[in-house]
């Protein structure tokens, strides 16, 4: 029986890599929980393997030590189940947004429905991103906030009961992105997805997130603290601004980047 409050596992979790200087550590001793439903960002100066970790989670790369879990079963290589969204968008630019989208539906669900229900699939999930109208138009036509609804279009279509995301909104301007995290908030309230996404942006993280993972700064980086947000959904960024918890969670995170974890901005400087 699959636990809810366990339905990604993380546990002892080491990653190093061979390099020219020798055995590089950038992650040790990661242990995480994560709830069915549960959206979780994870935060850190650059360097702190934040990343590396989502690779891990998505089975791009396995581990030198510790183990993941997925759903009672070990996470051995990438699966449908587990869909990722990277900052660049990663579209084939020969083909259309309905193309696009159309390829995923097709790798995962050819072998028991008919083209008809993967074209209504594939549909579906453009629909849920408002991109009906863009379908027949190609990523060169359309612009760069689209093409990341297209790429977060493709991942919801695959059905996966897990949403991966690295920084999917860093190459944006402010107000696209401030566009997409509200389309995002009303996307997850929809579908009840499990959500792990990777961000630079406090305010991002703040407003997404149920709870906030900050990494201490690498090599060898760890999980420092989890930090609960305990603002009731659907939220408002507007309202947000003023709101005595988000206010409180904002300072923790800023807090401990910058207060706690500072150093590394001490040698950047």
């Amino acid at each position: 029986m699959i636990d809810d409050t366990k339905y990604i596992e993380i546990h002892g979790v080491e990653q190093a890599f061979k390099t020219p200087k020798g055995r590089f550590v950038a992650l040790r001793d990661v242990n995480l929980n994560v709830a069915k439903g549960e959206f979780i960002t994870l935060i850190g100066h650059s360097g702190c393997g934040k990343s590396t970790l989502l690779n891990l989670i998505a089975g791009l790369t396995t581990p030198t030590q510790g183990s993941l879990l997925c759903a009672n079963k070990e996470i051995k290589g990438p699966g449908p189940e587990r869909a990722v969204v990277f900052q660049n968008h990663s579209l084939l630019p020969w083909l259309t947004c309905f193309e696009n989208v159309y390829l995923a539906v097709e790798r995962v669900f050819a072998a028991t429905e008919s083209k008809a229900q993967l074209r209504a699939r594939t549909d579906a999930a453009l629909a849920l991103v408002g991109l009906s109208h863009a379908a027949q138009k190609r990523p060169g036509e359309i612009s760069g906030g689209m093409k990341q609804r297209v790429g977060i279009a493709r991942a919801l279509s695959m059905e996966p009961k897990v949403l991966l995301m690295d920084e999917p909104f860093g190459a944006l301007d402010a107000l696209t992105r401030a566009k997409l995290q509200d389309e995002l908030l009303a996307i997850v309230q929809k579908t009840h997805s499990t959500v792990v996404m990777v961000t630079h942006d406090v305010d991002e993280a703040v407003l997404l997130s149920d709870r906030i993972v900050m990494l201490t700064n690498g090599p060898a980086a760890t999980i420092g603290e989890v930090l609960s947000v305990d603002i009731p959904r659907p939220r408002n960024r507007v309202e947000l601004a003023e709101d005595p918890a988000y206010v409180h969670a904002r300072k923790a995170v800023i807090d401990f980047l910058y207060t706690r974890q500072a150093h590394v901005e001490k040698v950047a400087a």
